[in-house]
């Protein structure tokens, strides 16, 4: 880790605010296009197993892990549950809750909190000599509601309060510490066209500029468009309700400036239906040099449990190492 730390704290930085040009270009590899002048960059990191082996293509899908991605998939939740969700990333570790309350027939409302934590190192004078122990923290508190418009159709929105924290605990420690916090919100819609085809189109991650250190270098969020569909093959072999095996395919854009396009490409098997087993792969063509590649996960449902666990199959050019496995678990109440 701490031989490591130096390189994925500045990226980690650079996930949360704008650094100067100069650290920006030390960037290059890990940031490949993303804008210098974008802040809270963590918000693009993946939250959630389905979502990460479907290669996050999700705009079109439901589930619980919707919260974080389309918040109108959460419309098609059946119960009221607790998820829990854990996976590192390139830069750290993600923690979340989601706690979801469903009225049947209407919509879901929730609340869940998402904790970033990039790390601690120690900090150490010229000499050597122990100053303290430097931590960086991404915090991300998200409301959300979503409801049947009409038949097929319903909507999602998500209210989010973001927040990018350093600290330093130690007698001697610099004068290191930061706090700052914007708001954002996430709109989305999502349809059923025909049967077996989904389709869904949001705006994520609107909201004012994540000020750090004065208004003039405050930054613009990382506001995008995403847009997507998918389709369930096998009912074109058979009209089974045990068995389903869905392809999604979605594209995001910058919203304020459209010029570099992601490619994300899902697909899940489906055995079952009450309870079920799911396999599931992905394939990310994104704006991240460490996203581009492919992913592959499973699901198990059984009576009140969901679990999900996935797995990137990139090696980061960080460390040298593809991420540890990302983990979602869920209990209907």
């Amino acid at each position: 880790m701490n031989r490591v730390f130096p390189k994925v704290l500045t990226v980690a930085l650079s996930l949360a605010v704008s650094l100067p040009v100069s650290a920006q270009e030390g960037n290059e590899r890990a940031l490949n296009d993303v804008p210098s002048n974008e802040g809270a960059l963590f918000l693009l990191l993946p939250v959630g197993a389905k979502a990460v082996s479907l290669g996050r293509a999700m705009t079109a899908m439901e589930g619980t892990e919707s919260a974080f991605w389309n918040p109108a998939g959460l419309a098609q939740v059946r119960q009221s549950q607790v998820v829990l969700f854990r996976g590192d990333n390139v830069t750290g570790t993600g923690t979340a809750v989601s706690t979801l309350f469903v009225k049947p027939g209407v919509g879901t409302i929730g609340a869940s909190y998402y904790l970033h934590d990039v790390g601690s190192q120690d900090l150490t004078d010229g000499d050597g000599n122990f100053l303290g122990t430097f931590t960086v923290r991404n915090h991300l508190g998200v409301a959300s509601a979503a409801a049947n418009l009409f038949s097929g159709f319903s909507m999602g929105l998500n209210f989010k309060v973001i927040q990018f924290r350093t600290s330093c605990r130690g007698t001697f420690c610099p004068d290191v510490g930061t706090t700052a916090t914007t708001y954002a919100i996430d709109a989305g819609v999502q349809g059923r066209l025909l049967e077996g085809l989904r389709v869904g189109a949001m705006l994520a991650h609107l909201g004012p500029r994540m000020q750090v250190l004065n208004a003039e270098q405050a930054d613009p969020l990382p506001t995008r468009i995403r847009v997507g569909a998918a389709y369930n093959l096998v009912t074109s072999f058979t009209e089974s309700q045990n068995f389903a095996g869905w392809v999604s395919v979605e594209v995001q854009d910058h919203l304020r400036d459209p010029s570099s396009l992601s490619l994300y490409v899902g697909t899940e098997l489906i055995a079952g239906e009450a309870d079920a087993l799911f396999l599931r792969a992905g394939y990310v063509i994104g704006e991240l040099n460490q996203e581009h590649g492919a992913r592959v996960g499973l699901g198990l449902t059984y009576e009140r449990f969901d679990l999900a666990i996935a797995k990137s199959l990139v090696v980061s050019t960080l460390t040298g190492d593809t991420e540890p496995v990302h983990v979602t678990f869920s209990v209907r109440f």
